[in-house]
């Protein structure tokens, strides 16, 4: 599929490193637009171009110099619409993960709400990173542990094929687009990167709850709100609704976790119906 980009898109993905200079231009757009200069990622690795094509690395800076390149990420994402959103995901460059990953994974769920709009999502299901399996299909939470989520689900008259009521679609997405390689932990700078098509996500998709599952993805939501919450133990965080930007959040275990600590499974379950409870009360 070949992308058509518009001027107002290529100066947003330009602020965010990737040429496009490559890419041919909207029918709308008569002069055509100039490349973007290279920017070195924060996580201190040279910036390949889209089509690999041979030209000079970017030199190296350290992590902490680097960090207006996300301020100036954030600045671009937070005007995209969600098509344009998912082609600047699928276009990334800015970490080190793009070298390794077969798919960038973007999202699942309820359709579109309209041409050119995000879908429709009561509930947002927020994972931590592609795993093999996601990398290979492009699609979040598959294999076992996507199992487990569509049984979680299920119990709860969910669905992510937009088979339930229609006040109860869902949205599932991680919060890293890219796969760790050998399914490591995410980086600091890599989560950082990521965190602008996060914020952009939320913000079209508009949620009635987000359920957070995993602790990157609740210390990635919770960040502002909950002191020290990167030193807090999951378990400790779960039992209360916190709040991401207006949006109710629940904490529960990652279903990979479970599938490894069968025990916790009730504990995870009583999760859910914190959130159920919480989604079917009448809006404050």
């Amino acid at each position: 599929m070949t992308l058509l980009l518009d001027n107002r898109q290529r100066a947003m993905l330009a602020e965010m490193g990737v040429r496009t200079d490559f890419l041919p231009a909207a029918p709308s757009d008569a002069i055509a637009t100039r490349a973007p200069a290279e920017v070195a990622p924060a996580s201190a690795q040279r910036v390949d171009t889209l089509a690999q094509a041979a030209t000079p690395p970017a030199p190296s800076i350290p992590l902490a110099q680097a960090q207006p390149l996300a301020s100036l990420a954030s600045t671009a994402v937070s005007e995209l619409g969600w098509e344009a959103l998912e082609q600047s995901v699928r276009a990334c460059q800015a970490c080190g993960l793009c070298k390794t990953r077969k798919n960038t994974v973007f999202g699942v769920g309820a359709p579109a709400a309209g041409p050119g709009l995000a879908p429709r999502a009561d509930w947002l299901i927020v994972g931590e990173a592609p795993g093999e399996n996601e990398d290979l299909q492009g699609e979040p939470f598959v294999g076992q542990a996507g199992r487990l989520l569509d049984n979680m689900l299920k119990a709860m008259g969910l669905s992510r094929r937009a088979q339930g009521a229609p006040q109860d679609s869902v949205y599932i997405l991680n919060v890293l687009k890219c796969r760790p390689p050998g399914n490591r932990n995410p980086q600091p700078e890599e989560l950082l990167q990521c965190a602008p098509f996060l914020e952009r996500q939320v913000a079209l998709l508009q949620p009635k709850i987000i359920v957070a599952m995993g602790r990157f993805a609740v210390q990635s939501l919770l960040k502002d709100s909950v002191p020290q919450v990167e030193s807090i133990p999951l378990g400790k965080l779960r039992g209360q609704i916190y709040n991401y930007r207006g949006i109710p959040v629940v904490v529960t275990y990652h279903p990979a976790y479970l599938l490894r600590s069968l025990a916790e499974k009730a504990k995870a379950w009583a999760d859910l119906c914190l959130a159920l409870g919480r989604a079917r009360r009448p809006q404050d």
